[in-house]
C-alpha cells in the first residue's frame, strides 16, 4: 500500500475516533468521498491496524445504529425552519 493512502487511513481513524465522526463527516473533513472513507475504515484499516480498526468500527457500528434518528432530527428541522 502506498504511504500516502496508509497516511490518509491512520489520520481519518483518528479523526473519527476521536470526534465519533460519521464516514459523511470525515470525508468532508478530509475532502475524499464516503466511499473512500468507507473503503479505508473497512479495508485498508484492518490491514494496517486490526487494534484501530475494532475501535473504528465500534463507532461506526453506533453511528448505523443512530442514523435513523439523526435522518428525522434533519427532516423535522427542514419543516420548522420552511415554516418560520
Amino acid at each position: 500500500m502506498k504511504e500516502y493512502i496508509e497516511e490518509r487511513v491512520l489520520t481519518i481513524a483518528d479523526y473519527i475516533i476521536e470526534n465519533r465522526a460519521t464516514v459523511r463527516e470525515a470525508a468532508k473533513q478530509y475532502g475524499v468521498s464516503k466511499s473512500t472513507v468507507h473503503k479505508d475504515m473497512v479495508d485498508r484499516l484492518e490491514e494496517i491496524s486490526p487494534s484501530l480498526s475494532r475501535e473504528v468500527r465500534k463507532v461506526l457500528d453506533v453511528n448505523k445504529l443512530e442514523r435513523h434518528i439523526r435522518g428525522g432530527m434533519a427532516t423535522r428541522e427542514k419543516y420548522l425552519h420552511m415554516k418560520g
